[in-house]
């Protein structure tokens, strides 16, 4: 790989990331129902990484960064920080790589989260949201260990491995006959936008890109119109634990300023209905963060009308008492 730790990574090295991968991560499936495209009046490819290892596109990333750390730094370890997916992604990894790891998680993470990241052998460490910072308390850890830091969307790795969902989908979108008018991704920090970005342009040259948010968590959005980045508002509350950042990442703001088209943002109720509409209709468990880019088109946010359109539904680790309050709202 040609990036250093801070510059942003190239279609190259998500083509990297991709021969990494081989025979590691799954090739999830490209999921779509005639009966749902009845009702839209379009047709709706559905790229389900809830079905990929650890439950999330998550591993991708995970495992093109700490796969390439040399003998002495898998000794070490990592040190990690998120509300489930990444810890669980870096948990799983490092149990297959035999590299200890140290995850900061908030203490209002899923239940899931963080039963998943302790049986694949990490260490938890707790924080609180409202009061602590994740990263203070991360770096702080890195050193005392003298562990490698391993961002859940801020790296050049990371991105790259999160990447190759969108090389995928290109892919698997050829191999169908069809051509893209659009791919909506959901967004927290932006790693999984911008890998995909990387590679859908090259691709999919004529798809326009979108990332999508929770409302009150529209950083990306709103950055993006802007032309700078900006923060969200403190306070806020979604139960998309999976996308609730601050500001979008430096890295990933770089490359998805360049590449996509915009953004939407959408809501909690709405996301609920879109988590039923995929486990009604596409037979998928997709946890709120991940359905968020189906709960845009469902809305009407994207008119699919007369255009085929991709949507990444990118986790499928929610408590199933969050899950079966989404399928009873919509019965």
């Amino acid at each position: 790989m040609t990036t250093s730790p801070t510059n942003p990574p190239t279609f190259e090295d998500v083509l990297s990331a991709a021969e990494r991968l081989a025979g590691h991560a799954r090739r999830t499936p490209m999921l779509e129902s005639q009966l749902l495209n009845e009702r839209l009046g379009g047709r709706l490819l559905v790229k389900a990484e809830c079905l990929q290892r650890s439950g999330a596109f998550k591993f991708r990333g995970a495992y093109n960064r700490i796969s390439r750390l040399d003998d002495k730094a898998k000794k070490a370890g990592v040190v990690a920080f998120s509300s489930g997916n990444h810890a669980q992604g870096v948990a799983m990894v490092s149990q297959m790589l035999n590299v200890p790891a140290t995850i900061v998680m908030p203490t209002d993470a899923p239940k899931i989260k963080i039963a998943n990241t302790r049986a694949y052998g990490a260490e938890v460490v707790f924080y609180d949201r409202e009061t602590e910072s994740r990263e203070e308390i991360g770096e702080k850890l890195a050193a005392e260990k003298n562990a490698t830091l391993v961002p859940s969307y801020d790296d050049p790795f990371v991105i790259a491995g999160q990447g190759t969902v969108g090389l995928e989908l290109a892919e698997q979108a050829k191999e169908m006959g069809v051509t893209l008018d659009a791919v909506l991704i959901p967004c927290g920090g932006g790693g999984l936008s911008s890998g995909c970005a990387l590679a859908l342009s090259e691709l999919s040259p004529s798809a326009q890109l979108f990332a999508v948010e929770p409302q009150g968590f529209d950083d990306t959005a709103r950055s993006l119109a802007a032309g700078k980045r900006l923060s969200n508002e403190p306070g806020g509350k979604t139960f998309c634990d999976a996308l609730i950042l601050p500001t979008p990442g430096e890295i990933t703001f770089s490359i998805n300023r360049k590449l996509l088209t915009g953004g939407f943002a959408v809501s909690d109720a709405d996301v609920a209905g879109a988590m039923a509409v995929a486990f009604r209709d596409l037979k998928i468990v997709v946890e709120p963060g991940g359905t968020v880019a189906l709960a845009a088109i469902l809305t009407g946010a994207y008119d699919v009308r007369g255009k085929t359109v991709a949507v990444v539904c990118s986790g499928g680790n929610v408590d199933a008492g969050v899950f079966s309050k989404a399928i009873a709202a919509d019965e």
